[in-house]
């Protein structure tokens, strides 16, 4: 049995993992909730993983994989993590396990590196044995590098055929995410020993990178896949406003930096054009920026008013946004945990019916988000 036929089994155990810890109580238009603190004073939590025995791994930006187990994160992280470097806006970004995880214990890390070249995103792929990680294998890697630190991306989602899709970003030089012989700038589809999927649309385009998926993303922070289509869905910055929600589809040219709805930090313009022929328009996007970071659909259970929404955390805007969409619309936008004010760095649908959420700090939290009962 896969891991995803398995996360549903493991509910009961997160449910009296956390019945213990501290709550806060929040009230919204569609459902009132609890914020349960699952664990906290983690280094800039970045992404979080549901493993099938009910314990959560957690990366932190600054290098370190930790454990959650019976409700308590463990004192000493996973050893073995790849050399990887912090800086700016980089250093241990996602992980997310393996289709197979329950047979293989294999999962995947994205992160920063450093050479003599610069600085760049990577993937490794390795194997959770106890409390290390071993066969530790670069599988992806985006060239050329380049220094600055960053939008180095790294948001990574499976589709239904056991594809690993890997965003990269534009390392701050917006041009190289128009330049396809460069590979910043979009979104990767390999397969899980790192070769380029089949039927990926520029196999046979001479000059491009096999494993390119889409171009023209600017730095995308969030991924995920839709509950009943299977597509692949994410979000990206813009500069000052313009930050996008897209359906990453085969071959398309997300538009940046020829068009956009945002300026420059500066105050200029960057392009007078939003529209452009050949170019994708955004399902959603938002004017002035929120820094969106993590999504996930609601599907469980606890929140039947939920169903189907799409949830997205924001770091400049320290909110959870709530989406409603049909026909390709957004139809109702709702903000969550304005009072909280913390940045929100992910957000992930939990095999118990909870939406777990992890904030940005050097004191990070992973909290649970429950109903009132």
């Amino acid at each position: 049995m896969g891991i995803f036929k398995h996360l549903v089994l493991t509910g009961s155990l997160l449910l009296v993992a956390v019945a213990t810890m501290a709550s806060q109580d929040f009230s919204s238009d569609k459902a009132d909730f609890r914020l349960e603190t699952v664990a906290q004073n983690l280094e800039h939590p970045w992404s979080l993983a549901f493993m099938p025995d009910g314990s959560m791994l957690v990366t932190e930006r600054e290098g370190q994989l930790r454990m959650i187990r019976n409700g308590s994160l463990m004192n000493d992280p996973i050893s073995g993590v790849p050399e990887l470097v912090v800086s700016g806006q980089g250093g241990l970004l996602d992980v997310i396990l393996h289709p197979d995880f329950e047979q293989n214990q294999v999962l995947f890390l994205s992160y920063a590196h450093r050479n003599r070249d610069g600085m760049t995103t990577r993937v490794a792929r390795a194997r959770l044995s106890g409390d290390r990680l071993t066969d530790v294998e670069v599988i992806f890697e985006a060239l050329p590098r380049s220094g600055g630190g960053r939008h180095f991306a790294g948001r990574m989602e499976f589709d239904r055929g056991g594809n690993l899709y890997v965003a990269v970003g534009d390392r701050g030089e917006m041009d190289r995410a128009q330049d396809n012989s460069d590979d910043a700038g979009g979104v990767h589809r390999i397969s899980p020993d790192g070769g380029p999927a089949t039927g990926n649309p520029f196999l046979d385009t001479s000059g491009v990178n096999d494993t390119f998926y889409t171009t023209g993303n600017r730095n995308i922070q969030g991924m995920t896949i839709h509950p009943e289509t299977g597509e692949i869905w994410s979000h990206e910055h813009g500069p000052r406003g313009g930050d996008e929600i897209n359906i990453i589809r085969a071959g398309t040219d997300y538009g940046w930096p020829t068009i956009t709805y945002g300026i420059d930090y500066s105050g200029l313009p960057i392009t007078d054009e939003t529209e452009k022929e050949g170019m994708a328009q955004p399902l959603h996007y938002w004017d002035p920026s929120i820094a969106p970071s993590g999504m996930a659909f609601y599907t469980g259970d606890l929140f039947p008013e939920w169903q189907g929404d799409l949830f997205v955390g924001a770091l400049k805007m320290r909110k959870l946004v709530r989406l409603r969409i049909q026909d390709g619309e957004v139809t109702e936008e709702e903000d969550l945990l304005t009072d909280l004010d913390e940045r929100i760095r992910d957000v992930r649908m939990g095999p118990d019916g909870a939406l777990w959420l992890l904030t940005d700090s050097p004191r990070g939290k992973v909290y649970r988000m429950v109903p009132l009962q």
